[in-house]
């Protein structure tokens, strides 16, 4: 499979399809809100705009008040190509990026299987112990205190509900790691969540972890599993099991806001 720009088109309706499935979804003007009432990570509560949008400064303002009637950072994710017009009317109401990421891809044919890693099993989570071990391991992993909130555990549920997987990994029966596989849409599937814990990095796990989810998401007829990397190394890591950079996202914030 090429990638091309109609191929990053599909992952921002992909994107756009999953935020009109979550039930607690907002649409303002040309903006569409995922919105997370039991989870305050910015990473689970942003906007992403209508196609080609060019929004108004009314329709700016109205954005940023449903992110703070929600006490929510005022907050869009999307590929820039998505929407022109749209980067420069948040700038001009104060907007700052935050970064500019890669998107990686991979299909069948580009997905390279990982030596074993010695006393690894991967499985997909069965009780609510195996949710918790799961969600445990992503909070700590992406820097979280406490325990993980209801809107975590949520977020693993409505993914396997809706059709998508998810994978617990043990190291010598342990809790090691884990990660997602997206529900399908517009034929894609996105790894996302994909953490280990400290103890255990550096062994191989993260790369198993993710390319059974990633397989797991091929053998259900996606065409493809996309992804944002997380830092430069961990593209790195994703590189040797097949994937490459297909895209550019844009993430952007009211600073004031934080």
């Amino acid at each position: 499979m090429s990638y091309t720009v109609d191929f990053a088109v599909r992952i921002q309706r992909h994107v756009r399809a999953l935020a009109l499935q979550s039930p607690n979804h907002v649409v303002v003007g040309p903006f569409l809100i995922r919105y997370s009432p039991d989870w305050s990570t910015p990473y689970a509560n942003y906007a992403i705009p209508e196609q080609d949008a060019e929004p108004t400064e009314r329709q700016v303002r109205d954005l940023v008040e449903a992110f703070e009637e929600r006490d929510r950072l005022p907050r869009l994710e999307y590929l820039p190509a998505w929407a022109p017009a749209v980067e420069p009317a948040l700038l001009a109401a104060g907007f700052a990026v935050e970064n500019r990421v890669p998107l990686l891809a991979c299909t069948a044919d580009d997905l390279v299987v990982p030596g074993p890693v010695p006393g690894l099993a991967i499985s997909v989570p069965e009780n609510e112990d195996e949710f918790w071990a799961l969600a445990r391991v992503q909070h700590t992993a992406y820097g979280e205190e406490g325990e993980p909130g209801d809107g975590e555990l949520g977020w693993l549920r409505w993914t396997v509900h809706g059709g998508g997987a998810v994978a617990l990994a043990r190291v010598d029966g342990e809790p090691a790691g884990g990660g997602a596989a997206s529900i399908s849409a517009e034929g894609l599937s996105e790894l996302a969540g994909i953490a280990v814990a400290d103890r255990y990095r550096r062994r191989g796990v993260g790369a198993a972890v993710s390319a059974v989810l990633t397989a797991t998401a091929l053998e259900h007829q996606r065409d493809a599993v996309w992804l944002e990397p997380a830092e430069e190394s961990v593209e790195r890591m994703y590189a040797r099991i097949g994937y490459r950079r297909v895209t550019e996202k844009l993430n952007i914030s009211l600073p004031h806001q934080r």
